[in-house]
């Protein structure tokens, strides 16, 4: 079975090698779309999409191959976790990890090289919660529904994100938020959101996106998708991230600052909004990318980083705040009257 994704005039072609499932999800109207779609796909039933001890015993060396196979099930855990930046929860929703194969990718710190994409298809009670908690609320909240995974991406598989905003635009309160580095959105474009959506492009340099974020839509491609989501009267953010702070890094970051205020439509330009986060790593990221990715860039620096407890690094405190220095003023010279909500 192939999954065909148009766009810009061209198709990409995703394959799964195999469905690793659970029994129940057959109990489900999403599960069982899921099962027919890949009816001609290899199928292995599981006990639980947590523990797959066939995948946990893979070698490093296996990522890319892993990232191949899909997992469905049920999600069990439903916890809203507070946040602080431009939403107010965290939500577990209806996907984890990504066929992408970013090297920085923070679902590795979790899931280590089992950061593959699992389906979940009890979506109704995931979103039944999310819009029980915005109607019991004072205040109008916002759910970041796209830290797991990308909604965009998986969209072109489940159709998740065009039922998700389908089914939360007529509620009483709240907002939906998710990041993307995709550009798939055409399916987006003519849905009547009401405004309830907020959409975070994440966009790096050319040169990051060829050599780190393999799999991913192209910097040109993501900046088309700002300009059609805008004109489809979505709320629109950049999310620069994760900056990774390369020899020549003010450069690439200077390029991409200009290319988008080049590119970007008028109407974009007067409403978008930024977001900036360094790059944090781990030693379980240099593991797997030394065997996975023999022949990529090196994107951890020992002499710019430091320890942040739990086998993580972040940027030291000077590395930092000279990057924080910089993007505050290229972000004010080419986009002056725009909002950065956060650099972190």
């Amino acid at each position: 079975m192939l999954v065909k994704i148009k766009m810009g005039g061209k198709e990409m072609i995703f394959k799964p090698t195999a469905i690793y499932f659970e029994k129940d999800i057959e109990n489900y109207e999403l599960g069982k779309k899921l099962l027919e779609k890949y009816k001609d796909v290899p199928k292995i039933e599981i006990e639980n999409h947590n523990n797959i001890e066939e995948m946990r015993s893979k070698e490093n060396s296996e990522f890319l191959k892993m990232k191949k196979n899909l997992i469905i099930g049920t999600r069990k855990t439903h916890k809203f976790v507070e946040n602080h930046k431009v939403s107010d929860y965290l939500v577990p929703y209806t996907s984890s990890g990504c066929i992408a194969s970013c090297m920085y990718c923070y679902l590795v710190c979790h899931y280590n090289k089992c950061a593959y994409m699992r389906l979940f298809v009890n979506r109704e009670e995931m979103l039944e919660k999310i819009i029980k908690t915005a109607n019991k609320s004072d205040k109008e909240l916002t759910f970041e529904i796209g830290s797991n995974s990308d909604l965009v991406l998986e969209n072109t598989i489940t159709n998740n994100l065009v039922w998700t905003i389908e089914n939360f635009k007529d509620t009483e309160k709240g907002k939906l938020t998710f990041p993307t580095k995709f550009a798939y959105v055409d399916d987006l474009l003519p849905l009547d959101h009401k405004h309830k959506v907020i959409i975070r492009m994440s966009v790096n340099p050319e040169y990051i996106i060829n050599h780190v974020e393999f799999g991913t839509s192209r910097l040109k491609e993501r900046v088309e998708a700002i300009n059609k989501l805008v004109e489809a009267d979505y709320e629109v953010g950049i999310l620069i991230a994760p900056v990774i702070f390369l020899e020549n890094w003010r450069e690439l970051y200077h390029e991409l600052i200009v290319y988008l205020q080049q590119n970007l439509s008028q109407k974009a330009k007067e409403k978008i909004f930024f977001e900036v986060i360094f790059m944090t790593y781990s030693y379980v990221h240099d593991a797997i990318n030394k065997e996975a990715f023999q022949n990529s860039i090196e994107i951890f620096n020992k002499s710019k980083m430091t320890g942040r407890g739990k086998g993580k690094y972040m940027y030291q405190t000077d590395i930092r705040k000279e990057g924080e220095v910089f993007f505050r003023k290229e972000l004010n010279q080419y986009f002056r009257d725009n909002k950065i909500w956060y650099i972190v």
